[in-house]
């Protein structure tokens, strides 16, 4: 068990934070880093207790064009600014990651600016891919080179080079002497050579104990990078792809296949392949932005905490701030934020406080962190899983339809009773099972109460109703979930003891799948009332899922 297994994190991207100029003059430092002092108890009473922040050293624009990799870049300040913040942040009991760009430089970056000046005589001709002298590119260098994402500003390094290698390796090693910061997250990841970021473990296992390397990766089989050999984890953007279109399409089908297919490429071993999971990020648009019911926001965010992997929040999403994708800019991904503006969000702030109570109640479950995943209620508008480790089961609940939804789950747990640390609701546990009412576009966690005075729970006002009520009016209609198991409360307390919850929790799937068919024919075209009574009529799951496979 390392640190980063319990971690939840807080993504800053500082520049856009500290409304730091667009442009980098390499003039006198003006101390904007300090400024987000003030924010490290913010942060910490969220819940959150890693820091990833980035980029941070010396560059010309957005920060990903490296011109040092050991100065703090001067609009942000100087290098002791640096190391004071991340102490400001050890003391308070976080821990703190950089932005390590290192598959490519800016072209101020001095071995670049070396070969510009002595060409085929400069000793590093050969750090960067392909420098062709006999090219040309529209700076009019008299050569050109690879770039990253079609841009010359982006030089890309040769990591095959052990002289760039044992650069990079070096920096590493300094960023831990100079400021004492816990790890890193490996910028374009899924474009580096991999034995460099076997390299980059090496000094990883070297330089402190438990270093930790996460990579941006996009697509692909993440077990090619998170393994013993390279990277402890990667962004999951597969999930957060799932986590918002599951929402707006009212399909829990896409999340939970999503996260089956994720679990067993991890070897189905929720402690040996744990992701970094988040719903936006300084690249994408912001979660509030994407969502079509703004509701929805706290099922995502139940989920997000609460399934395999390790939780971020992005800087002022916790305020359910919006951010779009601009054509040509990321400016309104990356905003500066004024503290004083939201120094009172925990108490008036329905977001903030959603967020601190998941926080707080991750952290205070061991379940959510280490524990196994077994899913056990799955429909298009409802999904529940539990988390088991070590005798404790945690059961989560999500609703994303307009009407609230009883469900009745089994639970391993030795306790008499369960809490919802969102909701404050207490449930008996009668014949192995709970049953719980879940409200409309909402979520819940469930844990076994032990002892009353250890749990984060809001009592006095339900949060996940709060969210609701204050997103109602921007909430679309939609229709209701077919009757599934136990639709209300009545129906679960009268349920006979001899329930087989394995049939019932087939028909559910069953239910859902034939919902979904009518649900994309419907937008396709007119649906007949035969088109309906053949797809209700069809009760074996493979065939439906097959049918859900033609329509793509």
């Amino acid at each position: 068990m390392a640190w980063y297994d319990e971690a939840v994190f807080y993504h800053i991207y500082p520049l856009g934070m500290t409304d730091a100029p667009k442009e980098n003059t390499y003039g006198e430092p003006v101390h904007r880093l300090n400024n987000l002092i003030q924010w490290i108890q913010h942060i910490k009473d969220i819940g959150c207790n890693a820091i990833y922040i980035g980029p941070l050293f010396e560059s010309v624009g957005h920060g990903y064009e490296t011109t040092d990799y050991k100065k703090l870049d001067s609009r942000l300040g100087d290098n002791e600014d640096l190391k004071n913040y991340v102490a400001k942040c050890h003391e308070a009991g976080i821990k703190v990651i950089f932005d390590g760009v290192f598959n490519h430089t800016g072209r101020d970056f001095f071995a670049f600016q070396d070969i510009k000046q002595k060409r085929e005589g400069s000793q590093y001709r050969d750090w960067y891919c392909n420098v062709n002298f006999g090219g040309n590119n529209e700076y009019n260098d008299g050569f050109s080179y690879d770039n990253w994402g079609g841009y010359n500003l982006l030089v890309k390094l040769n990591q095959k080079n052990p002289a760039v290698k044992d650069y990079i390796c070096d920096v590493v090693r300094f960023w831990v002497k100079e400021f004492d910061v816990d790890g890193i997250r490996l910028d374009a990841a899924d474009v580096l050579d991999f034995d460099f970021m076997k390299a980059l473990r090496s000094v990883a296992n070297e330089v402190k104990l438990d270093f930790w390397l996460m990579g941006e990766v996009i697509h692909g089989d993440y077990s090619r990078w998170v393994n013993e050999g390279t990277l402890h984890s990667v962004t999951n953007y597969q999930l957060h792809k799932a986590l918002y279109s599951g929402h707006n399409d009212h399909n829990y089908f896409e999340i939970a296949h999503t996260v089956k297919r994720l679990y067993e490429m991890g070897g189905s071993n929720p402690n040996g392949f744990k992701l970094y999971n988040f719903v936006d990020n300084h690249d994408v648009e912001r979660i509030y932005t994407k969502l079509v019911n703004k509701a929805h926001y706290t099922p995502v965010h139940v989920l997000m905490y609460t399934l395999p992997g390790i939780p971020s929040v992005y800087y002022g999403s916790e305020f359910g701030i919006e951010g779009k994708k601009e054509k040509f800019s990321d400016a309104s991904l990356r905003p500066a934020l004024a503290y004083d503006d939201y120094k009172d969000s925990l108490t008036n702030n329905p977001y903030t406080k959603l967020t601190a109570a998941l926080g707080k109640t991750r952290q205070h479950s061991k379940a959510l962190c280490y524990g196994d995943y077994k899913e056990l209620l799955l429909l298009n508008r409802q999904y529940a899983f539990s988390r088991t480790f070590n005798g404790e089961c945690a059961v989560v609940t999500v609703n994303n339809d307009d009407s609230d939804y009883t469900m009745t789950l089994p639970v391993s747990s030795s306790c008499a009773e369960y809490i919802g640390a969102l909701s404050g609701q207490r449930v008996s546990v009668v014949n192995g099972n709970i049953c719980v009412n879940v409200k409309a576009n909402s979520g819940d966690i469930w844990l076994p109460l032990k002892d009353d005075s250890q749990m984060p729970i809001q009592e006095e006002q339900p949060i996940a109703n709060e969210i609701r009520a204050d997103s109602s009016d921007d909430a679309p209609s939609a229709p209701a979930e077919p009757e599934g198991r136990f639709q209300d409360a009545a129906a679960c307390e009268n349920a006979p003891d001899d329930v087989d919850d394995s049939e019932a929790f087939q028909k559910g799937k069953i239910a859902g799948l034939q919902e979904a068919i009518i649900a994309i024919m419907e937008k396709k075209g007119n649906v007949t009332e035969q088109m309906r009574r053949d797809v209700i009529n069809n009760a074996h799951h493979d065939s439906l899922i097959n049918w859900v496979k033609s329509f793509h």
